[in-house]
């Protein structure tokens, strides 16, 4: 008895293992999963399938392999804003974000113990001023008093010689003649000193008066606010940022470049660039390489110039195409590719007649072409599909 149902349980095992056995081999041919194309099988081809004139080629092509080199769209400049003086926040006119022109107040900061100075700059360059007008009358009373002394000096020498006056008139003559020359001196000395305090004072008047423009602090330049580092309140002073400003319209993509290639990187040359977020290539001009590799990563930081562009904003990432080598590859226009399952399929002619066939896709080329990297040789026709047959 146990004998018979051993030997029955050999027989259905046996029996079993074979349907699996024939049911594995019918999926793997794709009879059990629909839409899947099985090896060997090819759809037949109905004459509507290509409408007439569709056609297009499969051609080989010259394409670029390229280096892609990571990098960050930053910037060309960023400006730390900071205070010229020492002084208290009064006001802070801009927020993050806010684009700004040249000259555009940024931030107040007090100005009463610097306008005080103006005042007492411009109380003292009165002082000087009335000091000069002074001087400058006591000059002329001095110059007529010499003028006096000289024509009575050259009168009474006359006199002297003609006997007519003494040696004692001459004498005295000459000695207030002497008296009012050094009293002219004096009197233009005080003149050129008051005009001197004059000048001083002036000086003084305009450096107060643009330390006292320092409390207004002003963009240096067109660009956009990104942070805001100062509050009303605050103490600022020379070397503390208050705001951080960057260049909205000259950015540029700041990339790691591996050191085999840096040669073909020479600043000038014209390279594309790749942003991700807007799906986007743009062409760069190399405008900085530093002249020193990462010795981590063996990488040197290659600065690119981008175009103005709206909607490209710091920080985004991109890659930096560096062009290696030319391959030639077949393409065919991406519309003659369609996608049955897990496989790609084109349509040729081959002596009048249509054929499907599998081909094994790459990367796309330029406008709609992709790379062929087998199932053609590059001098087919091929069908082109409409979006119904697509």
């Amino acid at each position: 008895m146990n004998k018979s149902f051993k030997r029955m349980l050999r027989i259905v095992t046996y029996i079993s293992g074979a349907l699996l056995l024939v049911l594995f081999i019918i999926y793997m041919g794709g009879l059990l999963t629909p839409g899947k194309i099985g090896p060997g099988r090819v759809k037949k081809i109905s004459s509507e399938f290509i409408p007439p004139g569709k056609t297009g080629r499969a051609e080989i092509s010259k394409i670029t392999e390229f280096y892609e080199a990571i990098g960050t769209v930053r910037p060309r400049t960023e400006t730390k804003i900071e205070a010229q003086v020492t002084g208290r926040v009064m006001e802070v006119l801009v927020r993050p974000g806010d684009a700004i022109s040249k000259g555009k107040l940024l931030i107040v900061l007090n100005s009463e113990e610097f306008q005080a100075r103006v005042d007492q700059a411009r109380q003292g360059l009165v002082s000087a001023v009335a000091r000069k007008e002074q001087a400058k009358q006591g000059v002329f009373a001095a110059r007529a008093a010499y003028a006096e002394a000289e024509s009575t000096y050259q009168r009474v020498e006359k006199f002297f010689a003609s006997e007519a006056a003494t040696k004692q008139d001459l004498e005295q003559a000459e000695s207030a003649y002497l008296q009012a020359k050094a009293r002219l001196k004096q009197a233009e000395d005080v003149l050129k000193e008051a005009e001197a305090g004059v000048n001083r004072t002036r000086k003084i008047v305009e450096e107060s008066s643009i330390t006292l423009d320092y409390n207004k602090i002003r963009a240096p330049d067109n660009g956009q606010v990104v942070e805001r580092l100062a509050e009303p309140g605050d103490l600022a002073w020379p070397g503390k940022p208050l705001l951080v400003l960057q260049t909205r319209e000259a950015l540029q993509l700041e990339a790691l470049v591996r050191e085999g290639l840096i040669h073909k990187v020479n600043p000038g040359i014209a390279l594309e660039v790749h942003i991700n977020a807007l799906n986007r290539t743009m062409e760069g001009k190399v405008e900085e390489v530093i002249p020193s590799a990462d010795p981590s990563t063996r990488t040197f930081l290659v600065k690119v110039g981008l175009p103005t562009q709206q909607d490209l904003y710091p920080g985004m990432f991109g890659r930096l195409l560096v062009p290696i080598k030319e391959n030639e590859v077949v393409v065919a226009p991406g519309s003659a590719i369609r996608r049955i399952g897990q496989l790609d399929v084109v349509m040729i002619e081959e002596k009048g007649e249509w054929k499907e066939i599998f081909v094994k896709t790459g990367r796309p080329v330029s406008g709609d072409k992709v790379e062929i990297l087998s199932g053609l040789n590059g001098n087919e026709t091929i069908a082109l599909l409409g979006e119904k047959d697509a």
